[in-house]
């Protein structure tokens, strides 16, 4: 099993589609609202160097951004 992370916020599309596809293919994830939780906010800039969400975190390895075909490859969902 994989140890996924979303860094997310309720009003981010990209995020929900993220969530949608972790659902879609029974992937269990942590979600982290960066929006409210300041000290996982400032986490996620000092892992990305950035503000944008989402980003997805897959057994340390990060993706800034909804990319399927990166997390499918990184989550073995191909």
């Amino acid at each position: 099993m994989k140890n996924v992370t979303i860094y997310s916020t309720p009003t981010c599309s990209y995020c929900n589609m993220a969530k949608d596809y972790m659902k879609s293919k029974g992937v269990a994830y942590t979600e982290i609202n960066v929006a409210t939780d300041l000290e996982k906010r400032k986490e996620m800039i000092e892992k990305t160097g950035q503000m944008g969400v989402p980003v997805i975190e897959v057994d340390g390895k990060v993706i800034v951004g909804y990319e399927e075909s990166r997390l499918a490859e990184l989550l073995g969902t191909k």
